[in-house]
C-alpha cells in the first residue's frame, strides 16, 4: 500500500502582496461565494525550494531549471582551455538533449538558449559535460534517443525533481511524476485586496515644489492562510532511485520550510516574514483528503486565529466519523495553545519516508 503524508497548515500574513497577479494585485479567489486572497501553488512551490532548508541543507541534490544549458557547457568548455567556436558546436550538440535551441542572433551565435524550461538534475548536467567534452575530443556520439538516454534519468538524487516533478516535451519517457502536491493557499475568511498609494519626495527639489516626486499604487491584503500538501512518500523514494534517507531529508526540509517559507512578492515593501502557527501532519495509506472545505463558509468569529484551528480540527473529526480514519498517526504543532514544535512535526514526516509506514 501507498504511504502518504499530509500536512495541514495556517500561517498569518499581516498587510502584504506576496503573490501578484498580472496587474500586480495580490491574487484572489473566490470560495464558498466569498472572496479570499490567494497564494498559488507554483509561487509556493518555487518558495519552498529557494529556502534554505534546500538550497542549503540539500545543496548537491537540487535540480536546476533552466533554458541555459547551452551557455552553462560552452562556459565550462571555453574555461577549460577549448576554442570558443569549437565550444559551441559541442555544446549545441548535447544541449539539444533537453529541447531545441533557439536560433541565435547572428553578432552573438555563442548565444543560444532552450525553447523548452528544462528540470535539469546535477547528475544529467555533470553528464552532460561529459558528452560534451568527449565532442571536443572528436568522439561520434549514437543519434537521438540512444543519445538521451547517456545523460537522461527516470530517477536519480535530484530531491525537487523527485518532489515537483518534471516535464519534457521532446523526451516525454523521462518525464517525472510529482510526488508532492500543492494546493493553492487561500484565506480562512473573506479577504479582499486593498490599495496603497504612494508617494516619494526628490531631494533636490524640495524648496520649488513641495509636491510629491513620484505618485505611485500598490496592491496588499492580510489574513490567515490554510495550505494542504500531500506527499506520496513511496513515489519520492522511487524518484530518488530507492534512496530512503535522502526521501526522509526531503521531507523534513519539505516540513520545515512550509513553516517559513513564503513568496517574497513585494517583500521589500511590506517585509512579510511569517510563521505557521498551526501544523497538522498525517501519515497512513489511507486515501488523502484535503481541509479546504472547512472553511467553504468562511471564518467569522473572533479570534478567527482560534476559530481557523477549531474548524480544521472539526472538519477532521467530521469527514473521519463518515469515512473512518484519513491517517494511521498525526503530529499538531500550535504555537498559540503552547504544543508540539517544528522539529517535532519534521521528525515525525522524516520517518513515514523512512520506514515505508
Amino acid at each position: 500500500m501507498t504511504t502518504f503524508v499530509q500536512f495541514h497548515v495556517l500561517t498569518k500574513y499581516g498587510p502584504s502582496n506576496p503573490n501578484r497577479d498580472d496587474q500586480g494585485r495580490p491574487k484572489q479567489a473566490n470560495v464558498g461565494g466569498a472572496p479570499r486572497l490567494r497564494l498559488s501553488s507554483q509561487s509556493v512551490k518555487r518558495a519552498i525550494r529557494e529556502s534554505a532548508f534546500f538550497a542549503l541543507d540539500l545543496a548537491d541534490h537540487r535540480g536546476t531549471r533552466t533554458k541555459r544549458l547551452f551557455e552553462g557547457l560552452r562556459e565550462t568548455l571555453v574555461a577549460e582551455g577549448a576554442d570558443a567556436g569549437e565550444a559551441v558546436k559541442a555544446a549545441e550538440q548535447v544541449a539539444t538533449i533537453f529541447g531545441k535551441l533557439e536560433a541565435p542572433d547572428k553578432k552573438t551565435p555563442e548565444k543560444k538558449i532552450g525553447t523548452t524550461l528544462a528540470f535539469i538534475s546535477p547528475d544529467e548536467w555533470k553528464l552532460a559535460e561529459e558528452l560534451a567534452r568527449k565532442v571536443l575530443a572528436g568522439e561520434d556520439l549514437p543519434k537521438d534517443k540512444e543519445l538521451r538516454k547517456l545523460v537522461l534519468r527516470k530517477a536519480d538524487g535530484a530531491i525537487d525533481i523527485a518532489m515537483f516533478g518534471r516535464m519534457l516535451a521532446d523526451n516525454a519517457d523521462f518525464n517525472r511524476d510529482a510526488a508532492v502536491q500543492v494546493s493553492h493557499a487561500i484565506t480562512t475568511h473573506t479577504a479582499m485586496a486593498e490599495d496603497d498609494w504612494y508617494s516619494a519626495v526628490d531631494d533636490l527639489n524640495k524648496a520649488e515644489d513641495s509636491g510629491a516626486g513620484h505618485l505611485g499604487e500598490s496592491g496588499f491584503g492580510s489574513g490567515i492562510y490554510y495550505q494542504y500538501v500531500c506527499v506520496n512518500a513511496d513515489l519520492l523514494v522511487e524518484n530518488l532511485n530507492g534512496d530512503r534517507d535522502l526521501a526522509a531529508k526531503g521531507i523534513e526540509a519539505l516540513a520545515r520550510a512550509l513553516a517559513v517559507a513564503t513568496p517574497t512578492g513585494k517583500q521589500n515593501s511590506f517585509a512579510h516574514r511569517p510563521r505557521a502557527y498551526y501544523i497538522r501532519a498525517e501519515t497512513g495509506s489511507q486515501q488523502p483528503r484535503d481541509l479546504t472545505g472547512a472553511f467553504f463558509a468562511p471564518v467569522k468569529a473572533q479570534p478567527w486565529e482560534e476559530t481557523s484551528v477549531q474548524e480544521l480540527e472539526r472538519a477532521v473529526e467530521t469527514i473521519d466519523l463518515a469515512y473512518g480514519p484519513a491517517y494511521a498517526q498525526h503530529a499538531v504543532m500550535n504555537v498559540p495553545a503552547g504544543s508540539g514544535t517544528l522539529d517535532d512535526i519534521a521528525a515525525f514526516g522524516a520517518r513515514a519516508a523512512k520506514a515505508g509506514t
